[in-house]
C-alpha cells in the first residue's frame, strides 16, 4: 500500500528492506497535474462526441426510403406559362391569395 503526502510531494511505500520514498519538485508536480487534466478533458469529450453521434444516428432519415410522393397544398391551381410554346410547361398558384 502506497501512501501520497501532497503537502511534501512524497509516496512512501513499503519495500524488501524498508521505506520506499519517492520525492519530486513542485514544477514536475504541476506539470504532472496539468498532462493529467488535459487527458481527463479529452476522455471526456470522446465520451460526449460517441453520444452525440449516436443521437444525430437515430434522427438521421434512411436515404433509401421513399417518403411517397408529392401533394400540393389545399386551394392552389395550375397556370399555364407560356400559351404559345409547345412544351405547356404550367405553375401552380395559390388561389387563396389576395389581389394585392
Amino acid at each position: 500500500m502506497a501512501i501520497p503526502n501532497y503537502t511534501y510531494l512524497k509516496l512512501k511505500m513499503p519495500g524488501p528492506h524498508g521505506v520506499i520514498t519517492i520525492g519530486t519538485c513542485f514544477q514536475r508536480a504541476y506539470e504532472c497535474e496539468v498532462k493529467c487534466c488535459d487527458h481527463a478533458s479529452a476522455v471526456v469529450a470522446s465520451k460526449e462526441l460517441i453520444t452525440l453521434r449516436e443521437e444525430v444516428a437515430k434522427k438521421t432519415p434512411d436515404a433509401k426510403t421513399t417518403t411517397g410522393s408529392f401533394k400540393p397544398a389545399e386551394g392552389t391551381k395550375e397556370v399555364l406559362v407560356d400559351s404559345s410554346s409547345s412544351e405547356a410547361k404550367r405553375v401552380r398558384i395559390g388561389t387563396t391569395l389576395s389581389s394585392k
